[in-house]
């Protein structure tokens, strides 16, 4: 079945006007967000379940829809667990070796497709908030193996999707998208000088040039925060190099200071 989520992606965007006026002060980068968050490039028109959706139609979602796994839906959007494709096919191949090593097994072949996804589901389901960066959602896909991850509020509802092509897609951006928003990152951090480091980007690496003059620690604010502009690949720093150096990154130096302190 096809779930639709846009109308609860807005439903709670961010703190009220009390939540805002209560929160602590920070400082004044750390209310701004480069890097875009799942929300910006989930998929919110999503192929759902219920538990007792058959073994044979989940199998003609996936393939019509050609996705590898979906949402199983529980009462009011909840998303009580994942069935995929690879949940299926282990069903299939552990019947096929029970016929086959059990003598006189008279389970029929297609017996298993009585199976709901409700049995089939594994659960509980890897999920991610919508307000997590892409990063986030990159690492917990990696860390549990899986392709799509369900996005959900804090009630655990269904809001949407992300997968992995919904991921690299922010890597699509072109040099002079990156280099801009880079240039702002520099240009609200280094309020002081920002003209005196110059931003050039090649095939999404950020190249950093000019006089070293500039305050150390907020430049060394600005690379970390650099990190999370949407198609960064890699930070070279290069100020007070000369012409035609080849000496090697030192971003990433400066980053490891700034984590480490």
């Amino acid at each position: 079945m096809l779930h639709k989520a846009e109308e609860h992606v807005h439903e709670r965007q961010g703190p009220s006007q009390l939540e805002a006026a209560a929160a602590p002060s920070l400082p004044w980068w750390q209310g701004r967000h480069w890097a875009r968050r799942v929300r910006d490039v989930m998929t919110t028109t999503v192929v759902t379940a219920s538990r007792l959706t058959p073994y044979k139609e989940i199998a003609r979602l996936l393939a019509e829809n050609q996705i590898s796994g979906l949402p199983v839906l529980a009462e009011g959007r909840h998303v009580a667990g994942v069935v995929t494709g690879a949940n299926l096919l282990a069903v299939e191949e552990k019947r096929a070796w029970e016929r086959m090593a059990v003598p006189g097994h008279r389970l029929g072949p297609h017996q298993h497709w009585a199976l709901t996804a409700g049995e089939l589901m594994s659960s509980p389901a890897i999920t991610i908030s919508p307000d997590a960066t892409v990063g986030s959602a990159a690492r917990a896909m990696n860390d549990h193996h899986v392709r799509r991850l369900p996005v959900v509020d804090s009630g655990g509802h269904l809001l949407g999707i992300v997968s992995r092509r919904d991921l690299l897609s922010v890597f699509l951006r072109s040099d002079g998208e990156v280099a801009a928003e880079v240039r702002e990152v520099f240009g609200e951090v280094l309020r002081a000088s920002p003209a005196t480091i110059t931003v050039t980007v090649t095939d999404g690496v950020v190249i950093l040039t000019g006089p070293p003059g500039a305050n150390r620690a907020l430049v060394a604010v600005a690379i970390r925060l650099a990190w999370g502009v949407d198609g960064v690949v890699d930070i070279i720093d290069r100020r007070g190099a000369s012409r035609g150096s080849t000496e090697p990154a030192v971003a990433h130096r400066a980053l490891a200071t700034l984590e480490s302190s």
